[in-house]
């Protein structure tokens, strides 16, 4: 049984980190709460029931985790860093500089948004379908779409704005 959990955990390893990096700017905070998703979805594997896929068996995991993350943040506030979490396939320096900034700053604009509308986006940038993101944050597919509308219209609001 722990050859399949390593296995698993090795498969969404990624999505996890996706996850905790769009909860965690600051990058030693991100590999903190990398390492604890990791460890939660190993050890609970053996309570999978198979009510859900994998990929939103561990993502409820990450988020639950990453939600009481942000929440001991907001008790305790402090300075936190921007961190680039793209990759960029520009052709030149320039135009790879001008990919980070913009990244960067679509990442800095997501992380303004409340919670609530933050968490069902971030998942919709990670592929998920809005079903999947319910079941995941325990919500209907309803609530779902309107706060992804929300979220949408409030980052395009931001971005036009920082562009005017």
């Amino acid at each position: 049984m722990a050859d399949t959990r390593d296995t698993i955990v090795a498969e969404y390893a990624g999505l996890v980190w996706r996850i905790a990096g769009s909860y965690e700017a600051n990058p030693d905070l991100r590999r903190d709460l990398n390492q604890e998703i990791l460890f939660s979805v190993w050890k609970a594997l053996p309570s999978f029931r198979g009510d859900a896929s994998v990929k939103t068996f561990i993502a409820r995991i990450a988020h639950n985790i990453c939600v009481s993350h942000v929440a001991k943040i907001m008790r305790s506030p402090r300075e936190m860093e921007l961190q680039d979490q793209f990759t960029s396939d520009a052709a030149t320096p320039e135009e790879a500089a001008d990919a980070n900034r913009q990244k960067e700053m679509l990442a800095a604009a997501i992380r303004t948004l409340p919670l609530e509308w933050r968490q069902p986006l971030s998942l919709t940038l990670e592929s998920f379908t809005p079903k999947e993101i319910a079941d995941v944050l325990g919500v209907s597919p309803n609530i779902v779409s309107i706060r992804l509308t929300r979220a949408k219209a409030a980052l395009k609001q931001k971005l036009e704005h920082h562009h005017a």
